[in-house]
């Protein structure tokens, strides 16, 4: 204990540090910013390797560079993120070698506490290995709108453990890969508004779908919608005598998330033209039975009466 109240040991601590120092810091200063500079060459690959692919990309239409685009995105982030783990280990271990750590025990170490939790972590691994089997069958890219488990949203985040949807209304659904069990993605490469028509049974079905069709010729000519729609509307005819109404179906193709705004548009001027045509939208109604036996209830109204409910001054 007086040892080290002595002069003698704090010049030999002195003495040590600084050979260390001379030895040591300016190795460690040049790890300190070959971290740094491989961390920014990471994200200038990453950045590159989008631009280059995007840009074979634009060889085609628009709907493959937008896929495309999903795609790339997705995948960037996740080689970006993998990339940036291996070069923190790499810098950390090399780090304590520096500092005369025996990397050998932590390392072995290590591997037995990976072995031990990998049979306590089966489910981490099951949603890791979903997460990979889903980016490589591009399933599901960022941007996507999809429904998962019985929940729609728009994909924000893809990740190799989760997938987080954001709905309608701004609530945010995170979903572990291992337990997604039905995936439904909604705009894939194309999408498509399918349209159940209810027109009054007095109607000219063959009036009503020519109707149809006329709508939809007129919104792919128009300069908002030209390029959203694919394919002209396809009225498959008519599908079911529903309790009020005729039921007409139709689809329309559109380009990937503008189906909705296709279709609100398409039901909008649907709506002027059955009007100026005079077709009838019927709502529900109910027919009462008598019986055959019972006459239908007949009304009668007394001349006199109606000419008292039309003036009643007089």
């Amino acid at each position: 204990m007086q040892e080290i109240f002595s002069s003698g040991f704090w010049s030999k601590a002195y003495t040590t540090f600084a050979n260390w120092s001379i030895s040591n810091v300016p190795s460690i200063l040049l790890i300190i910013i070959l971290f740094v500079v491989t961390l920014r060459l990471l994200h200038f690959l990453v950045n590159k390797m989008h631009a280059l692919i995007l840009r074979r990309a634009t060889r085609g239409n628009d709907q493959t560079n937008l896929e495309m685009e999903k795609r790339t995105n997705t995948l960037m982030g996740i080689v970006r993120g993998a990339g940036k783990i291996i070069i923190w280990i790499i810098f950390l271990m090399i780090l304590l070698r520096k500092f005369g750590v025996d990397i050998g025990p932590i390392m072995a170490s290590a591997g037995i506490v990976g072995l031990a939790v990998g049979f306590g972590a089966q489910e981490l691994v099951r949603d890791f290995i979903s997460g990979f089997f889903i980016l490589l069958e591009d399933q599901i890219r960022i941007g996507d709108v999809a429904i998962i488990n019985g929940t729609g949203g728009s994909v924000e985040k893809i990740e190799l453990r989760t997938i987080t949807l954001r709905d309608f209304s701004g609530v945010v659904h995170i979903f572990q890969n291992g337990k997604i069990n039905s995936l439904s993605n909604m705009t894939k490469e194309w999408s498509a508004m399918v349209f159940d028509i209810g027109v009054a049974y007095k109607e000219d079905v063959d009036q009503v779908m020519n109707i149809m069709k006329e709508v939809g010729a007129d919104m792919q000519q128009d300069d908002d919608f030209k390029d959203k729609i694919l394919e002209p509307v396809e009225v498959v005819g008519l599908d079911q005598f529903g309790d009020s109404a005729l039921v007409v179906k139709a689809r329309l193709k559109t380009q990937p998330v503008q189906q909705w705004s296709v279709g609100r548009e398409y039901r909008r001027r649907l709506k002027i033209a059955f009007d100026k045509a005079n077709i009838e939208i019927p709502f529900p109604h109910t027919t009462i039975y008598w019986g055959e036996k019972i006459n239908p209830l007949q009304l009668q109204v007394n001349p006199a009466e109606k000419r008292l409910a039309e003036d009643p001054k007089n």
